[in-house]
């Protein structure tokens, strides 16, 4: 048999426990907040024979490979995976003994959410992973006033839950939830720091950054919410959207940044309109230790293979080895004269708009900032730090940037796709 405790380790008990209309968790990177939920959800079910519950995120297709999976981890992790069966269509989790249910939504469609219902027992239990990609109030308010619906017998009782990462200040769980806590929730903020389960390395990894970053240390690290004063970006939010369903004003860019040790390799795909000024980012890649062969393969494997995508030139045999690899249309990097605050400036006229699938283009855009001297004085450069996704999105930027100097004919590639250095000033 197994003991719960080992199960579930240490720091989240009041979390386990609470009764409250609102369970409301954020943490950093690390803290197992998803992994204590998913197990508390399927050990709740298990105690109580007529609960059923709904877990929602923005985005529907997006529980397969997160909360459905971590459920289905949890059934394990307690030793009944026997007890329990999933299915993908519809996607439900069914405890065999009752047939009670775990429902799975999105929030692309709240109105057909907050119809959501059960045949057997009561829908008790709501859990919103990954909460901060809900950016309406409204719609949340929407659900919550639809489910869980009605009153239901003791010792059953109603709760949502609520977790996520806390990239900014701005957003509206800040304010409703824990600026001044209501007396009808419990809320929480954990670290890495109490997680038992991480080994050494992964350790490792938040001491280097809470030496090398502290920003990003505090967010990731220690569960603080990001601020919104100084960061580079501020016109952008996370939105669901379908790429393809975007219009043919769009052109696609791609960029890649190297990195291998310490520094992760970059890759990310968007869509810009540059009559309307709206960049809709839709893909990433972001992974450290990736030999170029492996850099060309993951590229292949997305279908971005023939599509021009700009890397950085300062890694010249870097990008001859992707070509011979056949990534034949990789450009270097337009570089020149203030080209970092130009590409930054040519990006801030538009508004951004990333998918919920992008967390670690997420993630850069809430802690990239500029720089401050001693005195805490912005300077009119940024902080060379959460910035390789952020790079790698400048230097696709060129297609946009140069793409009536190209088209025109005022300026070339040339046999090898290198922009000519001496139009670098012209056309910063």
């Amino acid at each position: 048999m197994i003991k719960l405790s080992d199960a579930v380790g240490g720091g989240y008990d009041v979390f386990w426990n609470s009764k409250k209309r609102y369970r409301v968790l954020k943490g950093g990177k690390g803290s197992k907040k998803s992994a204590t939920t998913a197990l508390n959800l399927i050990f709740r079910m298990m105690q109580y024979p007529q609960a059923n519950a709904l877990v929602v995120r923005n985005v529907m297709e997006t529980h397969r490979s997160s909360t459905y999976a971590q459920l289905l981890w949890a059934t394990r992790k307690l030793g009944v995976p026997h007890l329990w069966k999933g299915t993908v269509s519809p996607m439900e989790i069914t405890y065999l003994p009752t047939g009670q249910k775990i429902l799975f939504r999105g929030f692309d469609d709240v109105l057909k959410l907050a119809s959501t219902t059960v045949t057997k027992g009561y829908l008790c239990w709501v859990w919103i992973e990954e909460a901060y990609e809900i950016l309406s109030e409204d719609d949340f308010d929407k659900l919550d006033l639809s489910v869980p619906r009605g009153a239901v017998p003791k010792p059953l009782f109603k709760q949502t839950t609520l977790t996520f990462n806390p990239w900014s200040e701005t957003h509206w769980l800040k304010s409703r939830f824990f600026d001044q806590p209501p007396d009808n929730a419990d809320v929480f903020t954990t670290t890495y720091l109490c997680n038992e389960f991480l080994d050494k390395a992964d350790i490792d990894i938040f001491e280097k950054m809470r030496k090398r970053d502290p920003r990003k240390y505090a967010v990731a690290g220690l569960g603080e919410w990001g601020v919104a004063e100084g960061l580079v970006f501020e016109n952008w939010e996370v939105k669901a959207f379908d790429v393809q369903a975007l219009g043919n004003g769009f052109r696609h860019i791609f960029g890649l940044d190297y990195g291998y040790t310490n520094d992760p390799c970059a890759f990310i795909a968007a869509a810009a309109d540059p009559v309307t000024k709206e960049l809709f980012i839709y893909d990433e890649h972001y992974q450290t230790k990736m030999l170029n062969s492996d850099i060309a393969k993951m590229i292949k494997e997305k279908g971005y293979a023939k599509e021009r995508i700009y890397a950085d030139c300062a890694e010249p045999k870097s990008n001859e080895d992707l070509r011979r690899m056949g990534i034949g249309r990789i450009r270097p990097s337009v570089k020149g004269k203030d080209s970092v605050l130009n590409g930054i400036a040519a990006i801030q006229e538009y508004k951004i708009y990333v998918h919920p699938d992008c967390k670690n283009t997420i993630m850069e855009l809430s802690s990239y900032a500029w720089e401050v001297d001693k005195n805490g004085i912005a300077q009119n450069r940024p902080e060379d730090r959460n910035n390789h996704l952020m790079d790698a999105l400048r230097y696709a930027f060129a297609d946009i940037k140069y793409a009536g100097a190209i088209q025109n004919k005022k300026v070339r590639f040339d046999d090898r796709g290198i922009f000519p250095e001496d139009m670098w000033g012209e056309w910063e």
